[in-house]
């Protein structure tokens, strides 16, 4: 048996949890926080974010991110890296598995966000990360001069094209239908297409990710009945997200019918104890100010739930 116990274990360290593990940690409730992938979640992998409060001029998601570990940190929040694969309970305790080993907790916070989706086409899986991304800041610059191609019409789908512009020597925006990204975005969008820098392709269904020797040279795609290629140095992938709950499918945890974690008006979800805030909630509005506020709101509920187990020990 592992002997191993803590507060409150938070899974996931993006804004939603760093928020929380702020206001448990100040009132030394003591915490951790498991993450498999990249610290502040997809905040940190964003150009910069604009509507953040606080920041009139915005902020590198980057540097959100670190600023919002650091006061979590600060505070006695302990960040460590581990693969959640599951989460029981054991009386009043909660067990989380982290990479294969069982850590038991009074409290847990899921808060696991959301991740891309994928296209599902050929050439997609085979040459992700060689030709084949979903992140234009991690990825972007490795296309200084370059022709790039990228999929979706959504918010991310723009803005990240619109970042691209800063890199390559032209983008071709593949839709499948019409642009659904707000009316901000595509002002901002449409100042590229004017300059010559971006094309918007409308009605186009990507079919094939096409590679020579190993190397993305096109994509091959449908439009009005017609096959159609463009030829490009790289694909850039952005079409929705899904959120990260894959782990909980099975369990006590219930699930809406998108995968999304439900909870109550404090932030628990079916199970006594385990909450959820942020993107992989039911109901959540997909920004990180509202994450962040989730967060601290799931934290207050944490502490009165501690709290009650307290005083029936």
């Amino acid at each position: 048996m592992n002997d191993e116990l803590h507060d409150v274990i938070m899974v996931g360290a993006g804004p939603s949890s760093l928020a929380a593990a702020i206001y448990t940690t100040r009132e030394d409730i003591e915490t951790i926080l498991y993450e498999k992938g990249v610290i502040g979640g997809m905040a940190a992998i964003t150009d910069k974010v604009d509507n953040y409060p606080g920041f009139p001029d915005g902020v590198e998601g980057m540097k959100l991110a670190d600023l919002l570990q650091a006061q979590a940190v600060r505070f006695g929040a302990k960040i460590d890296f581990g693969d959640v694969s599951a989460i029981r309970e054991e009386g009043k305790l909660k067990v989380v598995v982290v990479d294969g080993k069982d850590v038991r907790a009074r409290a847990v916070l899921i808060a696991t966000g959301s991740d891309y989706n994928k296209i599902g086409v050929p050439g997609e899986a085979e040459y992700y990360g060689r030709g084949v991304h979903y992140c234009a800041t991690c990825d972007g610059a490795f296309y200084r001069d370059k022709r790039l191609v990228v999929i979706g019409g959504g918010n991310s789908a723009v803005q990240e094209a619109i970042f691209l512009t800063r890199f390559t020597s032209h983008i071709d925006l593949l839709v499948r239908s019409t642009i659904k990204a707000s009316e901000i975005l595509q002002r901002e969008l449409q100042k590229y297409v004017d300059q010559g820098k971006l094309t918007i392709h409308y009605g186009v269904t990507t079919q094939e990710i096409v590679a020579t020797d190993g190397k993305v040279t096109s994509v091959l795609a449908e439009k009005d009945s017609k096959s159609i290629s463009y030829e490009t140095d790289g694909v850039f992938v952005f079409v929705g997200l899904s959120p990260n709950t894959e782990f909980l499918r099975g369990s006590a945890i219930e699930l809406d019918e998108h995968g999304l974690i439900k909870t109550d008006t404090r932030h628990e979800t079916s199970v006594k104890g385990v909450f959820a805030s942020g993107d992989v909630r039911s109901g959540a509005t997909l920004q990180i100010a509202s994450a962040v506020g989730e967060g601290a709101a799931a934290a207050l509920s944490i502490r009165e739930y501690l709290d009650g187990l307290n005083h029936h020990i």
